[in-house]
C-alpha cells in the first residue's frame, strides 16, 4: 500500500477507535554486561568485546549483573511499580543471526516490576496516565550491518556483517498495558509518554538513553475497533524507532494505514514493521510471533532474583528528584507562568536552560537564548535544541558578554550564528568578526558629533523639547558603528551634548 491510498487521519478516527501499546529498550549504562564481564563500552572494534559466555559457547556459564538488577528496581520503583519478592530469567528461543545463543535470557511471566503507571503531560498541559504491565530484566542482542541492496535490510542484501560486541548488553523493557481513551491525541501521548520516560532515566542515572545511538528504543504496537465498540484490533508492532518524533510518525501513520486496510474490507495482519524516517512510512518486516512460539522456559543457569524488602525501601528513599517534580520546582525558581513553563517542555529546553544556570547565567537570559534564537535555529534546521553545535557553557559566555557590556542583542546573535557555524567558541567568534560593542568615549563621542551635525532638524526638535526624536539619532549613530554601540550609552551622550534632561 503506497502513502497515496492511506486513509486522512480525520477519515480514519470518524470510523475508529486506536489502542497502542509501548514497549521501550533501555541500554543501561553498566560497565559490564548482563551475565558476563565483557565491556559495555561503546567504540570498540568489532567483536573485541566477547567472551564464551556472551557468545553462547558450550561450558560457559553466565552470571547475574548486580548493578543491572539495582537499576531494574530504580526504574520499577521510579515507574510506581510493585517489586517482585521472587522472579527468575527465562529463554527465549529464537533463531536470528545477532542472536549468537539462538536464545535471548529475558524474564517472561515473572518480571522483576509490574503494575505501575506514568503520569505524561501533553503539549497543553493535559496530563495523560499510561498504564506500566511491567518492566523486565534482558539482554540486547548484536548488531547486523547488511551489506548491498537499496534499504540496508537483510532483504536484498547480498551479505551480512556481525559484530557481537553489543551482545549481552543489559537491557530493561519497559512495556505498557493497552493505551485506550487517547482517540485523535494516539501518536502525541505516545510521543509524550517516551519523552517522559527518556527523562525519568535520565534522572535516574541507569542511562543516557540516546535515541539516536540506539540506547533506547520503542517498538509501537497499534490496533484499531471501530468506534463504540470494546475488542481490540489485530496489531501492528512497528520495531526499533529511534526519536521522539517517529514515535509520533509511526503511530500516525499506522492509523491511517490500518483504517484504509479495514475500510476497503481487508484483513489487518499480525506482523512486525519498519519504520522510514525519510518518508514517515512503515513496511512490513516479518509474520509476528506469539509468545508460545519463542517456547519460554525457565534459565537452568541462573538462581532466582529475590531482592530484600529492605533493599528495596533503600533504593526507594534514594530515588533522586524525579521529572515531574522538578519541572515544578524550576517554574516556581524561575518564577514563570504554567503556559511559558510547558512551552519551553515542548522544545525540549528545560535540560539546556539549567545547564546554562549552572554555567554561570542567569535563568531569564538562559530562557532568551534557547526559547528566542537557539529555537528558531533549531526549527529551521528540523532538529531538536540537543542537536544543535553549541553548548550551555557557550550560551552562559554570550550571557556573560552581554552582561558585561561587550555584546548588545544584536551582536551577541551574530556570536551565537557564528558559534553553530562552527567558527569557534564566542570568544573566537567575537575576536575573528570583530564584534565587541564600541565603549570608547571618544569613538562613540565622533559618532554622536557627526550624527547630530547631519541631522540638524531632528537636533533642534530635541532641544525644543521632544526627547523622543532622539531614536533617530540613536539609529544614525548604530548605524554607523554598524550595530556595535551601546544604545543606551549613546542616547544619554546624545541628551548631553544637546544639553537636554529626559524626564
Amino acid at each position: 500500500m503506497t502513502v497515496t491510498e492511506l486513509l486522512s487521519y480525520e477519515a480514519a478516527l470518524a470510523e475508529y477507535d486506536p489502542v497502542m501499546g509501548l514497549e521501550v529498550h533501555v541500554e543501561l549504562g553498566t560497565k559490564t554486561k548482563m551475565f558476563c564481564g565483557c565491556s559495555t563500552e561503546l567504540g570498540a572494534e568489532p567483536n573485541s568485546q566477547t567472551c564464551p559466555t556472551c557468545l553462547g559457547l558450550p561450558g560457559s556459564l553466565p552470571v547475574v549483573n548486580a548493578i543491572g538488577v539495582e537499576s531494574a528496581i530504580k526504574i520499577g520503583l521510579a515507574l510506581n511499580c510493585e517489586i517482585a519478592e521472587w522472579c527468575r530469567f527465562a529463554r527465549k528461543n529464537y533463531f536470528y543471526p545477532d542472536m549468537p545463543k539462538n536464545f535471548q535470557t529475558s524474564q517472561y511471566d515473572e518480571p522483576i516490576a509490574f503494575n505501575g503507571y506514568l503520569d505524561v503531560q501533553l503539549e497543553d498541559g493535559e496530563v495523560f496516565r499510561v498504564e506500566i504491565e511491567r518492566a523486565h530484566m534482558e539482554e540486547d542482542t548484536g548488531k547486523s550491518t547488511h551489506i548491498g541492496g537499496a534499504t540496508g535490510r537483510i532483504h536484498g542484501a547480498s551479505h551480512s556483517l556481525l559484530d557481537y560486541n553489543r551482545a549481552g548488553i543489559p537491557l530493561i523493557e519497559i512495556v505498557t498495558k493497552p493505551i485506550e481513551g487517547a482517540g485523535e491525541r494516539a501518536p502525541e501521548v505516545a510521543k509524550a509518554y517516551v519523552a517522559e520516560l527518556r527523562e525519568l532515566i535520565r534522572a535516574l542515572g541507569v542511562s543516557e538513553a540516546r535515541m539516536d545511538k540506539g540506547q533506547m528504543r520503542c517498538d509501537v504496537n497499534l490496533s484499531l475497533r471501530p468506534n463504540g465498540t470494546k475488542t481490540f484490533g489485530t496489531r501492528s508492532e512497528t520495531k526499533n524507532v529511534n526519536s521522539l518524533r517517529s514515535v509520533e510518525r509511526a503511530a500516525r501513520f499506522e492509523i491511517q494505514r490500518h483504517a484504509a486496510v479495514l475500510s476497503s474490507g481487508g484483513t489487518i495482519v499480525q506482523e512486525t514493521r519498519h519504520f522510514h524516517e525519510d518518508d514517515g512510512t512503515t513496511t512490513s518486516g516479518r509474520i509476528k510471533d506469539n509468545a508460545e512460539d519463542y517456547r519460554y522456559f525457565p534459565e537452568p543457569d541462573l538462581v532466582p532474583v529475590a531482592p530484600a524488602r529492605e533493599w528495596v525501601e533503600e533504593l526507594r528513599k534514594g530515588l533522586p528528584e524525579l521529572p515531574r517534580v522538578r519541572r515544578n520546582r524550576l517554574r516556581e525558581e524561575w518564577a514563570v507562568s504554567e503556559q511559558e513553563m510547558q512551552s519551553i517542555l515542548n522544545a525540549g529546553a528545560v535540560d539546556a536552560i539549567v545547564a546554562t544556570t549552572e554555567a554561570g547565567a542567569d535563568a531569564a537570559s538562559a530562557r532568551k537564548w534557547w526559547m528566542g534564537e537557539l529555537a528558531r535555529n533549531a526549527n529551521e534546521k528540523g532538529v531538536s535544541l540537543e542537536e544543535l553545535p553549541i553548548t550551555p557553557a557557550d550560551v552562559a559566555r554570550v550571557s556573560a558578554l552581554v552582561a558585561a557590556g561587550d555584546l548588545n542583542d544584536k551582536l551577541a546573535r551574530q556570536v551565537i550564528e557564528g558559534v553553530l557555524a562552527g567558527e569557534g567558541t564566542p570568544d573566537e567568534v567575537v575576536e575573528k568578526r570583530g564584534l565587541k560593542v564600541v565603549s570608547d568615549d571618544s569613538a562613540l563621542g565622533a559618532a554622536v558629533d557627526e550624527a547630530i551635525a547631519g541631522n540638524a532638524a531632528i537636533a533642534d526638535k530635541i532641544r525644543g523639547g521632544k526627547v523622543a526624536a532622539v531614536g533617530a539619532l540613536v539609529g544614525a549613530v548604530m548605524k554607523a558603528t554598524r550595530g556595535q554601540a551601546d544604545a543606551a550609552k549613546v542616547k544619554d551622550l546624545i541628551l548631553e551634548k544637546l544639553g537636554v534632561t529626559e524626564g
